[in-house]
């Protein structure tokens, strides 16, 4: 329900920059709560590379914004914002399209109602213009995208420090921990005694040499005309390295030396290690496996290794564009910039990957802000909810490997006694705690924001 009206210039305006599903998000949350608004944007006066069309919240690389219903984290996570009125959400459903078991749009309807619900909201300035520095208002949400411009980015990069934002993305699929085939897989670290650190997944020449073979004939995500020239020593795909020798994978990022397979007593021809990427080791990510690959081929060539062919994705890999920040050094609990009080960062930007996650973030610095803008902090979602869940992330992973990532249920607290229980009653009980305990915080948010 939208606040009553109020002086203008009772409160100091929130300044968000960027017009795409995050800004967007927050300028609405902000204003519908009672908030004056000033949303910036470059278009359609300027574009990024990846950008088409002049109004908001543009679709680029898909109009799915991915599965439908509780049981899946995405699906949960878009439940919880239709409970917290998002914009996002209700235009989505507006503009929905036939997509099976997934929630797809209407790309252009979608992006149109999104620019006329925030360009007719009555609190809500749209101003057409670049912006160059971090703004010096007292209040602002930061929502410029995995593309924003290299000049507001290099300003960024010096509030933050040049090691801490990231221009480029490389990242390797990872799968739940429980799907990995125990019997085959051997916990060590190279040149250590006793059980280390990585899951380790030993291939024989003939299974390291099929492995490479189905690399090299799989299917390939097309570059975008903008990510042209992207490549560099340091993150290149797992199939480029492949297409470099069939040895290179051995010698490279799936070498064995200094790890011993306890079955044999010997040292495998090759090895695919797995690093534990969440405080509970549930999520294992397949190190040196940064891939241009299609999903499906994804999950193809990856479940031929053994030990992982009943391997269970959070998440797939990738190599593409995308501007993100260290968020575990650089963003307080709630997204605020611990180098700048009143800016707060959203979207791709804070490192989340996905349309959904994008907007999630923008909805969540829209209502902190809120708070910020009354003097009082700003409630945290509860972890047990898909939004609280994508927060801890940001905020509890480690600095030194920090990868944007979706949302999925290994990042979820675990249940209390659902170690037995099969996967589908597991998520149903996660998904109806989350929307249990999502109802306290609407609570919350609205004893402040009425």
């Amino acid at each position: 329900m939208r606040a009553p009206e109020q002086s203008p210039h009772s409160k100091p305006p929130l300044l968000v920059v960027g017009a795409g599903l995050a800004g967007c998000e927050a300028a609405w949350q902000a204003a519908e709560a009672g908030l004056d608004v000033v949303l910036v944007e470059m278009k359609p006066v300027e574009r990024s590379p990846a950008h088409t069309i002049g109004d908001f919240a543009e679709l680029v690389c898909s109009n799915s914004l991915r599965a439908a219903g509780t049981a899946n984290a995405v699906g949960l996570l878009k439940e919880e914002m239709r409970r917290l009125d998002s914009l996002t959400l209700r235009v989505a459903d507006e503009t929905a399209v036939p997509a099976g078991r997934a929630l797809a749009v209407d790309r252009l309807a979608f992006s149109r109602g999104i620019t006329d619900a925030v360009q007719s909201h009555p609190r809500i300035r749209v101003e057409v213009r670049r912006v160059d520095a971090i703004p010096d208002d007292p209040l602002v949400v930061l929502a410029t995208g995995p593309l924003t411009a290299a000049v507001l980015a290099r300003d960024l990069q010096r509030l933050l420090g040049e090691e801490h934002l990231y221009f480029y993305d490389a990242i390797s699929p990872i799968v739940y921990g429980d799907s990995i085939d125990s019997n085959v897989a051997f916990r060590a670290s190279r040149w250590e005694d006793g059980e280390g650190d990585y899951l380790n997944v030993p291939l024989d020449r003939e299974q390291y040499q099929g492995f490479t073979s189905a690399l090299l004939e799989a299917e390939q995500v097309p570059l975008h005309p903008f990510e042209a020239g992207l490549y560099f020593e340091g993150c290149l795909p797992i199939e480029e390295m492949a297409r470099r020798g069939p040895e290179t994978l051995a010698y490279g990022p799936m070498k064995p030396v200094g790890l011993v397979d306890p079955r044999t007593g010997e040292r495998p021809y090759a090895v695919l290690q797995l690093r534990q990427e969440d405080e509970r080791g549930v999520l294992y990510n397949l190190v040196g496996c940064q891939t241009k690959l299609r999903v499906r081929e994804q999950q193809r060539v990856f479940r031929s290794l053994p030990g992982l062919g009943e391997a269970v994705f959070a998440r797939y890999g990738s190599v593409h564009r995308n501007t993100f920040v260290n968020a575990p050094l650089r963003l307080a609990a709630d997204l605020e910039v611990r180098a700048r009080p009143g800016l707060r960062i959203a979207g791709q930007l804070a490192g989340v990957e996905g349309y959904v996650e994008s907007a999630a973030l923008g909805l969540l610095a829209g209502i902190f802000s809120v708070f910020a803008a009354r003097g009082a902090a700003p409630p945290l979602p509860p972890e047990t909810t898909a939004l609280g869940a994508l927060l801890h992330h940001l905020q509890r992973a480690v600095p030194g490997r920090f990868q944007p990532m979706n949302v999925n249920f290994g990042l979820f607290p675990p249940l209390a006694g659902a170690e037995r229980l099969r996967k589908p009653e597991k998520y149903a009980r996660l998904a109806a705690r989350a929307l249990d305990d999502l109802a306290g915080y609407r609570k919350a948010i609205e004893g402040e924001c009425a």
